[in-house]
């Protein structure tokens, strides 16, 4: 299997036909309100400038005090997400952070990030390769099926073929793809696609105009695979998604290079929260860390904003689902070797404490922690797990030669869309996140007055219980690759289960 890309939780490029594997975790986590008042522009930045997190009290805003200490620290504040009293800061005071968690009022702080703005040139993680005219001609799918839909092992795994025949959601759900950006032409996408919920928040501060959501040619096409997957519409062109009746939105949050930085991705569950979103989608780690200690000062004020934006936008209603990451890590483990932060600079090994440092937004509270599975239904091979960490499992695929699926699917990855009309092939826990999330959005379909917590309830319990496979071992060698722990409704690799669409529209 090819390593997983160092930055990267997302799907790395895999032509059709190989039988690789390859985890993903894309670098790889205004004002008061969006809604009331529009927020600051980024200004530009001089080369050595960075961003910075400053959390104060929420609700009201920073006091006078708070701004005129970041200004007499050479700070300029770019967005004000007063709601829940973060602060996005511009600074080429290599000191700023220091300085700025001694001042009243300030309850942490610190750099988002450490290669300087404005982001680097852009570079191509590399695309996957679509399938071709003559492999869409190919698939064959029974009556009532999306062309492409007999390649979509995945739909049968979590029941959401007959979940479809009670129904395909509601358009009165909402589900956003906080990501790379969303092709929203794509015409498997375009029935389903929610403008006034999508938008662009690379800068930390909502980019409202026409199409900013769009990924560029050069950009990941990581966030339209997703979008495909939980909500390509049943249109009798493509494929399909696991809750193609639902709607679909866009939050950007990565940077040309891929980076998903805290001021984004606050600034996305903010927009999230405030625009009637039901679920948010995130298969990514927030760089440029995998897992941010709470024991060191800048990692601790990530990990308080970002905890601050997951909570406020559960607390208006969205179920956040998260990738659990690919690269076989025990997240329940005592100690873990890191050796790919900060990934924006020099990284080096690193031995971390779980229970100190986490995968945000994956390990936040009350985020839904997904494990992948592939076609024979066990953990994917790349998969992380741990025993209290992962709350469910569903398809994210695997190497075909370790879990092939059944005929007439032909490979063991994960079928979505690709920006310019296109489909192919992703593998991930990147793809499994998005399985869920569609669940979850028939469940909210299926009960339009249940709350976030409840949604969450009904997703957990209508899961199918999976057994730990004992001893695990996915290639074959004679060696065990991982341990399950737990039982058979709760356990390390699959949590409560593996995700149940049918139950999901008919109890």
């Amino acid at each position: 299997m090819n390593a997983p890309h160092p930055r990267s939780r997302r799907a790395i490029a895999i032509p059709l036909g190989m039988a690789v594997a390859t985890a993903l975790a894309f670098l790889p986590n205004v004002s008061a309100s969006a809604a009331d008042s529009a927020a600051p522009q980024a200004t530009a930045a001089d080369a050595t400038s960075l961003s910075y997190i400053v959390n104060v009290r929420p609700g009201h805003g920073p006091s006078a005090h708070v701004k005129q200490a970041v200004a007499q620290a050479d700070g300029t504040i770019v967005a004000s997400y007063d709601r829940i009293g973060v602060l996005v800061v511009h600074s080429s005071n290599a000191d700023f952070a220091k300085t700025i968690r001694g001042v009243r009022g300030v309850e942490s702080a610190g750099a988002t990030r450490n290669a300087p703005l404005p982001a680097q040139s852009t570079t191509d993680e590399g695309t996957p390769k679509a399938l071709t005219a003559q492999q869409v001609a190919d698939a064959q799918s029974a009556a009532g099926q999306d062309p492409l839909e007999s390649l979509q092992w995945d739909l049968a795994a979590i029941k959401a073929d007959k979940a479809h025949e009670k129904t395909l959601g509601s358009k009165k759900v909402t589900v956003a793809v906080i990501d790379t950006g969303v092709d929203d032409t794509h015409p498997d996408i375009a029935p389903n696609f929610d403008r006034d919920a999508s938008v662009n928040c690379v800068s930390g501060a909502p980019n409202t105009a026409d199409g900013a959501w769009r990924p560029s040619a050069a950009e990941s096409p990581h966030g339209t695979h997703v979008a495909g997957e939980i909500a390509a519409a049943k249109n009798g062109i493509g494929m399909t998604g696991v809750a193609p009746g639902v709607k679909v939105a866009g939050i950007k949050v990565a940077n040309p290079d891929g980076y998903f930085y805290t001021e984004a991705v606050v600034c996305g569950f903010v927009w999230a929260a405030e625009h009637g979103v039901d679920v948010t989608n995130n298969s990514y780690y927030t760089d440029p860390w995998y897992f941010n200690c709470t024991d060191d000062p800048d990692q601790k004020a990530l990990v308080d904003a970002i905890t601050r934006a997951t909570q406020y936008a559960e607390k208006k209603g969205a179920v956040n689902v998260a990738a659990a990451g690919n690269e076989s890590y025990d997240l329940a483990a005592d100690e873990i070797t890191d050796p790919s932060s900060p990934n924006d600079s020099t990284p080096s090994d690193r031995v971390i404490d779980p229970s100190k440092c986490y995968d945000i937004p994956t390990q936040l509270p009350g985020v839904v922690t997904v494990a992948a599975t592939g076609a024979k239904n066990l953990k994917s091979s790349f998969s992380n797990y741990g025993l209290g960490v992962i709350d469910i499992a569903a398809p994210g695929g695997d190497s075909t030669s370790y879990q092939p699926p059944a005929p007439p699917a032909t490979s063991g990855l994960i079928l979505g869309t690709l920006p310019g009309g296109k489909w192919g092939y992703m593998a991930g826990t990147s793809m499994a996140a998005p399985h869920v999330a569609g669940v979850a959005a028939l469940i909210k379909s299926t009960h339009p007055h249940a709350s976030a917590a409840l949604v969450k309830a009904l997703l957990y319990a209508e899961a199918d219980g999976t057994q730990c496979t004992d001893p695990y071992d996915i290639n074959g060698d004679g060696k065990v690759d991982a341990v399950c722990e737990g039982s058979k409704n709760h356990n390390g690799f699959y949590g409560w289960g593996i995700a149940d669409a049918l139950d999901a529209v008919t109890k």
